[in-house]
């Protein structure tokens, strides 16, 4: 690069990259890099002059070289694929008319904040630092797929966009970040794809709009994280995808927005996460799936269940906040494979380790009665005759009560006409509340069934409380042995 070639502007980037010093060239703060189009020469710089300094550009004595400009109109295409930079590139409030590619660069830092860029090519860059993307737009995709990252990557307030295709917008897949990922305020018109990304520290979504209807908006399946995942405030159109990912910490979707009506809208099955918190927010249309998954603690609030989930083989140590079993049981009831078993006993165990027998005991029930369903017709027979005797063993007090009533109709009726004893001289008196208790039990004998026989419709009495008798005693065993076995 002859000094004889460079423009007045350039030759003032090369003076500044020497010193290490800051170049400015907008006239105002306020100036703004969507205008950069109809910006003049005197801040026009061609891309590869820049190259050419990043990659052997003058030094001053005593000085650290580093390319930090401000407010240029960069023309041309900044081409540093397979380079080994140096320097720190710090390009802010600059405006790109091609994407930069560095791809397979090796870079000390990287810093493009609130530039606009048509799209930035940097697959399986190193950068050694950090990457700064703050409130940066580009109206093309972002390609970090298998980059490596010493510190963070910034996003926050950044906006990202592209013609509608099947590439996502935003390319994380496979990226290595040895910090955060900080994108509060992201914006991103299509796919944001994180899938196979190991982040050493926190994913902070908050606020974020992640916009893809009908389509995947953010992709992230066998994510791994250190920390948190967070998207408070955010909203999402489209489908997240969460597939075998490993959260160590919250995965926090509090008063967020979670639209994909007709379809999938969390894919959660089969990952790993230390709290899942699904509060404060409208309900979320589309389905939830968290099939297999394995959760610490749950925080799922009744309001914010979609109207179709997926809780096969979910597992979970705690459940908050405490709701009644009333207003968590219609959860189950959604799942979009009918009665799912594991999902009862899960809710069940939530319960007796905050000791609530009450709602664990409701939840069981509940079981039974959906169980009842999927019987054939004389399962579903027996089934309601142990619900409503004592209801399936949960409500003992039910079959007492039952006996007491039988005994107080058997006892008025026959005591108000005695059956005829079989041997006048043998028999002994008549108790109508003994007789009736004989034939209501069908083990303990009190010798006044034996002795008397009723006729006409008193006798067709007595073969009705001999046969309840009989149910009663089998479902309360039937109970009881279900209870035992469940302790």
């Amino acid at each position: 690069m002859e000094i004889g070639d460079l423009t007045p502007a350039e030759l003032r980037v090369r003076e500044a990259f020497a010193a290490g010093v800051h170049l400015d060239f907008r006239p105002s703060p306020d100036d703004r890099p969507a205008d950069g189009a109809t910006w003049g020469p005197e801040r026009t710089v061609r891309a590869h002059v820049l190259r050419a300094l990043l990659l052997d550009g003058p030094r001053q004595d005593g000085e650290i070289p580093a390319l930090n400009l401000a407010g240029a109109r960069i023309t041309g295409q900044l081409d540093l694929q397979y380079a080994t930079v140096g320097h720190p590139v710090r390009l802010r409030h600059c405006h790109f008319a091609e994407a930069p590619r560095c791809y397979a660069a090796r870079m000390r830092e990287l810093n493009l904040s609130e530039s606009v860029l048509p799209g930035l090519v940097a697959h399986a860059v190193h950068v050694d630092g950090v990457l700064r993307l703050t409130r940066t737009r580009c109206t093309g995709t972002v390609r970090l797929g298998g980059a490596r990252i010493s510190g963070s990557l910034y996003l926050e307030g950044a906006e990202m966009s592209a013609p509608e295709g099947d590439d996502p917008v935003l390319q994380l897949n496979q990226a290595a970040i040895g910090a955060d990922l900080w994108a509060p305020g992201l914006r991103v018109q299509g796919q944001a794809r994180l899938n196979g990304a190991g982040i050493a520290g926190t994913v902070n979504l908050n606020e974020a709009r992640l916009h893809h209807p009908g389509r995947a908006a953010f992709d992230a399946e066998t994510l791994s994280t250190g920390g948190h995942v967070l998207l408070r405030h955010a909203e999402v159109l489209g489908w997240a995808g969460l597939r075998g990912a490993r959260i160590a910490g919250r995965l926090d979707l509090s008063y967020a927005r979670l639209s994909n009506p007709g379809g999938p809208m969390l894919r959660a099955s089969s990952s790993v996460i230390g709290e899942l918190w699904l509060r404060k927010g409208p309900p979320m249309e589309g389905s939830l799936n968290l099939r297999r998954a394995r959760i610490e603690r749950l925080m799922i609030e009744p309001e914010s269940v979609p109207g179709e989930v997926m809780l096969g083989d979910l597992t979970y140590t705690s459940l908050a906040p405490h709701e009644p079993a009333e207003r968590r049981l219609p959860m189950l009831e959604r799942d979009r494979n009918g009665y799912v078993p594991h999902a009862y006993q899960q809710l069940t165990a939530a319960y007796r380790r905050v000791g609530d027998d009450h709602a664990a005991r409701l939840v069981q029930l509940d079981k039974q009665r959906r169980h009842r369903r999927t019987l054939p017709w004389y399962g579903r027979l027996w089934g309601l005759v142990q619900d409503v005797t004592v209801g399936y063993g949960f409500r003992p007090l039910r079959a007492a009560g039952w006996l007491l009533s039988l005994l107080a109709i058997g006892s008025v009726t026959f005591a108000l006409h005695h059956p005829l004893p079989l041997k006048a001289d043998e028999a002994p008196p008549f108790d109508p509340v003994f007789y009736t208790l004989d034939l209501l039990l069908p083990v303990i004998s009190f010798g006044q069934e034996a002795a008397f026989a009723p006729a006409g419709w008193y006798q067709t009495l007595s073969y009705v409380l001999v046969v309840t008798g009989w149910i009663l005693a089998t479902t309360v065993l039937a109970g009881v042995t279900r209870s035992v076995s469940r302790q």
